[in-house]
C-alpha cells in the first residue's frame, strides 16, 4: 500500500534528504585516487551523526557499513573496503540517513581522477536518465511511465538497463511501496497522485543488463565485468508534479557538473 504524504511529512523528507546531499557533498571533497572506501564510510558516518541524524544503512537488513561503495562493474551494494582508489575508476557512492523519523536515500557516481570519455558518457547519460525519470513523475502519469523515459533514454545510447534492482517509495521505513522500475511500457500500475514519495535511481551499465552477486551476499556487478553508473534523487509530487528534495549541488560544487 502507498503512503501518501502530506506536506508538513515531505518537509521532514526533505531535511532528511539533505542530510544526505550534504554527506555527500563532504565525501566530494576527500575522494579520489589513493583514498579507500573504508576512510570515507567513517567520515560518513560522523558526519551524519553530527548533523543530529542516523545512518540509515548501519546495520539495515544487517549491512555492515554507512555507505554502499560500489567501484566500476559493481553497481550497487558493494561493501566499503581498504583497497585505495585509482585514476580512472567510477565509485557508486549511495548514502542514507534517518533525521526525525523519516529516511532520505540518495547516490552519486564519482569519476576519479583520468576516466575515460566513453565512462564519462555512461555518467553522464546515467544522471540524465534520473531527470527524465523524474520529468515524467506526474499526475498524467502513470508509475511505469518513469521507467518507460528511463529506459528509452539508456537503450538510446546502446547501454543495458538493470531489470532486477529498483527505485522505491520512501518515508519511515527505507523501503515502501511502490516499487519504481527503471524500464517498463506506458501506461502501467498506480496513477500518481500528489503526496507520492519514492527515490528515483536508475542503474545504467556500459553492456548486457544482466547481473551476478558477489559471494559477500550484498554486492551487485555486472555480468560482463564492464561500468555501471548510478545515480540516485528523492522525490515528493506536489501540485501534479515532482519536487526534487535531495540535491547534488554540494556535490557539484566540488567536482564540477559532469
Amino acid at each position: 500500500m502507498i503512503k501518501y504524504k502530506s506536506l508538513e511529512e515531505i518537509e521532514k523528507m526533505r531535511e532528511a534528504a539533505l542530510v544526505v546531499s550534504r554527506t555527500l557533498g563532504e565525501i566530494a571533497k576527500i575522494i579520489k585516487p589513493g583514498v579507500t572506501g573504508l576512510q570515507i564510510d567513517k567520515i560518513a558516518e560522523e558526519y551524519i551523526r553530527d548533523q543530529g541524524a542516523i545512518p540509515a544503512f548501519l546495520g539495515q537488513y544487517d549491512f555492515p557499513n554507512t555507505l554502499c561503495i560500489s567501484p566500476n562493474a559493481q553497481i550497487v551494494h558493494g561493501i566499503p573496503s581498504d583497497k585505495p582508489f585509482e585514476s580512472g575508476d567510477v565509485i557508486s557512492v549511495d548514502c542514507g540517513a534517518i533525521l526525525d523519523g523519516y529516511f532520505g536515500d540518495h547516490a552519486y557516481t564519482f569519476p576519479i581522477g583520468d576516466v575515460k570519455p566513453e565512462i564519462l558518457d555512461l555518467l553522464r547519460v546515467t544522471k540524465e536518465c534520473l531527470y527524465i525519470g523524474i520529468e515524467a513523475t506526474n499526475t498524467s502519469n502513470r508509475i511505469s511511465d518513469i521507467g518507460f523515459a528511463i529506459q528509452q533514454h539508456a537503450e538510446k545510447h546502446g547501454y543495458g538497463v538493470v531489470r532486477e534492482l529498483v527505485g522505491h517509495g520512501l518515508g519511515t521505513e527505507l523501503h515502501e511501496d511502490p516499487q519504481v522500475p527503471n524500464y517498463g511500457k506506458r501506461g502501467r500500475g498506480k496513477r500518481i497522485k500528489n503526496g507520492l514519495t519514492i527515490a528515483i535511481e536508475p542503474m545504467i551499465n556500459m553492456g548486457t543488463e544482466k547481473i551476478k552477486q558477489l559471494p559477500d551476499g550484498w554486492t551487485i556487478l555486472t555480468a560482463d565485468g564492464l561500468p555501471s553508473a548510478h545515480f540516485e534523487h528523492d522525490v515528493a509530487v506536489i501540485d501534479g508534479k515532482a519536487e526534487i528534495l535531495s540535491t547534488f549541488d554540494y556535490v557539484e560544487e566540488v567536482i564540477g557538473v559532469l
